[in-house]
């Protein structure tokens, strides 16, 4: 079998305070003709890079007519040690702002449009995607929210969230909670706001983040959410926060990308 036609190229766009933040965008076309269902993936923390490699799963979505784009947030490592400094801490809110700017370039660039835009991280991934549903649920119309943290006031009295305040921050500390509770998903889900079709997967085994974080945000955004749009959550027994069996990754991928088709519109001509 060949694998089809695709295009990846890096693009630089600005975010709110100015910053230049890069991006990959792989596509079936090499300039935007028109907008088309789209994914934005992101992490932007613990200085991990988002670096190019092979994916099944993008080359099926691009395959079907898609745009998937990659966001080389602050937090990560892509750009250095300042780079993950930029994210982390006090300056975790810097993470969610090149975020919405991501989507706001595709959107503005031609990709793709808020109704066809559906985001996508886990674990800190999970946070951030989180983050963006709250902040900015106006920009997206369909959000796959992977074993996040979400209560930012509570991630420390469960799993590894102990481990993690160097990251974060500590909500014992008086100055710590305020960064922590300004962005914090699970205390910024409003009442009668028209919330993005959503799905949180959580795994019962998960060792790192409580799948706790997943189910109280999932009953939360379903009391408030004045919309039509579904806030689901997908639940497995006997699988941990990352490896797990071939015939469950294939299982997982295949939900994700059919939620996305299904709330960004994704046919044969994307």
């Amino acid at each position: 079998m060949e694998a089809p036609q695709v295009f990846s190229q890096q693009v630089t766009y600005a975010s709110a305070d100015g910053t230049e933040v890069r991006m990959f965008v792989i596509s079936p076309t090499e300039q935007p003709d028109i907008p088309r269902s789209a994914i934005l993936y992101g992490y932007g923390g613990f200085g991990i890079p988002l670096q190019p490699g092979f994916s099944a799963s993008i080359l099926a979505w691009v395959e079907a007519g898609g745009v998937w784009a990659i966001a080389n947030l602050r937090g990560g490592g892509e750009e250095g040690e300042d780079w993950h400094r930029a994210g982390m801490l006090a300056n975790k809110q810097n993470v969610f702002d090149d975020f919405h700017a991501a989507a706001e370039f595709l959107i503005q660039n031609g990709w793709t449009t808020s109704e066809k835009l559906g985001i996508y991280g886990g674990s800190n991934g999970g946070l951030l995607v989180g983050a963006a549903l709250t902040q900015r649920p106006d920009l997206f119309n369909a959000v796959v929210c992977v074993a996040p943290l979400l209560d930012m006031i509570r991630y420390v009295e469960s799993e590894l969230g102990p481990t993690w305040t160097v990251e974060y921050g500590d909500p014992s500390d008086p100055e710590q909670f305020t960064w922590l509770h300004s962005y914090s998903p699970y205390h910024r889900v409003q009442e009668n706001t028209d919330y993005p079709a959503t799905m949180f997967a959580i795994f019962d085994n998960d060792t790192r983040t409580d799948p706790m974080h997943g189910r109280k945000m999932a009953a939360a955004v379903q009391r408030a959410t004045t919309g039509t749009r579904p806030i689901l959550v997908r639940t497995e027994g006997n699988v941990g926060h990352g490896a797990r069996s071939l015939n469950k990754s294939v299982e997982e991928s295949s939900d994700t990308l059919a939620f996305m088709a299904r709330w960004t519109g994704l046919d044969s001509t994307g």
